[in-house]
This record gives C-alpha cells, sequence and structure tokens, in this order.
C-alpha cells in the first residue's frame, strides 16, 4: 500500500482552534473510516496494517484528549468520528458519561479483553495495559530496601527521596482514584498527604527517570514504558523497576484504548477496527510504544519481557472504576495539598 500523508476535509482553522493534525490512508471518504484520536505513540503504523490486512481506508484526527471528546459531542450526529481512540480509564470514562460510545456486542473483544479492562456496558476496551510503578537509582539503592508499595511511599523515611508526577496529569490522578477505590477517601487523603511531604513534584515521566539516573530522587513513580523508551536508548541507564503492591492487591494497570461513537455512520468497520487492534493488531499497537498487551494470548514484546518480566501480579481493579472516580481524585489531591 502506497500511504499518503494530507489533511482532511476537517477545515484547517478548525484544527488550528483544536490543537490537533490530521493524516489520511488512502481513499473515498464515504467508504473511509474516521478515528479520532488522543493516542499518538503507535497508531500510524497500526493504521496503515489494518488498511493492509482488511482493505479498509482509515482516515484519523490526532489530537489532545479533552479537546476531541468536545469536538465529537459538537459535532453530534454530524460527528465525522466512527471510532474514538484515548489514553487512561479516566478519558473513556468521560467518553462514556458524555454519551460519545455506544455498546457494542462482540464477541470477538469479549474474548479477547479481560473484564476487568473494558467496560461493562460494552461501551469501551482497553487495548494496551501501562503500568504505573516504582523505579529506582540501582547505583544508590538496594532491591532489599525498595519501598513495596504505593502507600509505603508515603512514610517518613522517604521524605526527600522519591519524585513524582503533577497532580494534572491523568495517570497520576487514575493512580489516586484506585487508592480510594481501595482505601476509601479518608484513608486515601493520608497517603497523598504523605506523597505531598515528601516527594520532588516533576512536569512529566521522562523527566522523573532522568532524575533518578542522575541521582536527583532515589525513587521515582512512572509508567512502565517510559523506561523501556529510556533503556532502548541507553541499556545502561542507571535505573531500575519493581513492581508495587505484590503482597496484596497488585500493581495499578492503566490502558489506553477506545470505542465506537454512537453516531458512528460506519459501525460495523469500526467494531471491525477495534476487534483487530485486540487480536491480530496487538502486536503493531503495543511494540513501538513497549506497553504490555490488553489481550493476555498475545506475548510481550521482547525489551519489556527481558527487562521487567511478565508473571506480576496486577490490580483488577475494572478500569470503569477508577476511571470514574477521577474527579474525587483530582479534589483529593488538591485537598491534599498535592500540586
Amino acid at each position: 500500500m502506497n500511504t499518503r500523508i494530507t489533511r482532511t476535509r476537517i477545515s484547517a482553522l478548525a484544527l488550528v482552534a483544536l490543537g490537533v493534525s490530521a493524516v489520511a490512508c488512502g481513499g473515498d471518504d464515504s467508504d473511509t473510516l474516521q478515528v479520532y484520536s488522543g493516542r499518538h505513540y503507535g497508531i500510524e503504523t497500526a493504521f496503515e496494517q489494518f488498511t493492509e490486512d482488511t482493505g479498509i481506508d482509515v482516515e484519523f484526527l490526532t489530537g489532545n484528549d479533552a479537546e476531541l471528546r468536545e469536538r465529537i459531542a459538537a459535532e453530534g450526529e454530524d460527528t465525522q468520528a466512527d471510532a474514538y481512540i484515548t489514553v487512561d480509564a479516566g478519558n473513556l470514562a468521560a467518553a462514556a458519561d458524555e454519551d460519545l460510545f455506544r455498546s457494542i456486542d462482540s464477541p470477538v473483544l469479549e474474548e479477547a479483553i479481560p473484564e476487568s479492562l473494558r467496560d461493562p456496558e460494552n461501551r469501551w476496551f482497553g487495548l494496551a495495559v501501562r503500568v504505573r510503578t516504582i523505579v529506582y537509582n540501582t547505583d544508590e539503592i538496594d532491591e532489599a530496601d525498595l519501598p513495596t508499595s504505593y502507600e509505603e511511599l508515603a512514610e517518613p523515611e522517604w521524605e526527600g527521596r522519591i519524585c513524582m508526577r503533577n497532580s494534572t496529569n491523568v495517570y497520576q490522578q487514575s493512580l489516586v482514584a484506585s487508592l480510594i477505590s481501595e482505601h476509601g477517601e479518608d484513608e486515601a487523603l493520608a497517603i497523598v498527604e504523605g506523597w505531598a511531604d515528601n516527594a520532588e513534584i516533576l512536569s512529566n515521566d521522562v523527566l522523573i527517570i532522568e532524575s533518578v539516573a542522575d541521582g536527583l530522587c532515589e525513587i521515582g513513580l512512572v509508567n512502565h514504558y517510559y523506561l523501556g523508551r529510556a533503556l532502548e536508548e541507553n541499556p545502561d541507564l542507571p535505573v531500575g523497576l519493581t513492581w508495587a503492591n505484590q503482597e496484596d492487591r497488585g500493581v495499578h494497570v492503566n490502558i489506553s484504548g477506545g470505542g465506537v461513537t454512537t453516531y458512528s455512520k460506519h459501525p460495523e468497520q469500526a467494531q471491525q477496527f477495534l476487534e483487530w487492534l485486540a487480536t491480530d493488531g496487538q502486536d503493531v499497537l503495543v511494540a513501538e510504544n513497549h506497553e504490555y498487551p490488553a489481550n493476555p494470548d498475545v506475548a510481550a514484546e521482547e525489551l519489556i519481557a527481558t527487562e521487567f518480566g511478565v508473571d506480576f501480579l496486577r490490580d483488577e481493579l475494572n478500569a470503569s472504576i477508577f476511571g470514574s472516580l477521577n474527579p474525587e481524585a483530582v479534589r483529593l489531591m488538591d485537598e491534599a495539598g498535592y500540586s
């Protein structure tokens, strides 16, 4: 297939206003699957492979998650989006709450995607797994001395030794939401207050890993694939990973996923697209970003399988639960003084 990069028929002014970009692959608009995507890693390769495998042309619009949801809602019945792909359960739950997804009947998706990684009403499905866990400076701290849980990071002994992501980050919000579900608001508040006392708050996971590597902090809390990318560039980076909460509920698992939009003009093709991403397209979707496949029958790519392993305990809390608790998590972080 010869893929061309071009503008969609969406106006340039609207794209600029939303801060989004458009890429088109293939043919006639009336027969083309339209995808809005807040996910940026590996999507172009996946779309190209889907077209090659199925003959269905894909046109996609990428941008900020909230702005894309706003666009779908504003377009209403006239939306061009057949499917919406995004990162984090909070974004998926928000889209479902805004009635942007339709419930679909798909034995393929129900078999491929574990129950904890999909909406109970089958409005959205997790397609890739990202694990938020503890990383550490291998030159500064022994494995035997590592914290073993998120809760332990709130203990006074870790004051001034930790780097964490800021409160506006949806991944950190989802982790806090999972604490609310596990412990209730009062205990979760105490934990996050401890984090606020102990941690240097940084703007992104890449900076956290760099700070851990440079010895500016001994411990960091990041999504695993950021370390996968860093190790791909520098295998000698003095940063290791340990899975949190292996002695109780398991490490916090978040997702990248999607669903068929309520007013999709091509719902059958959109469903086929999600089914392909959950099965034949899993490797293509996750490999470039070092994520774990959502489909347990698909093997993890070599780097993370070798460096991090695959046999670890995962929190089975349904992503829809901590996704729906996002507003409570944001309020709690503010109350805790976690910036």
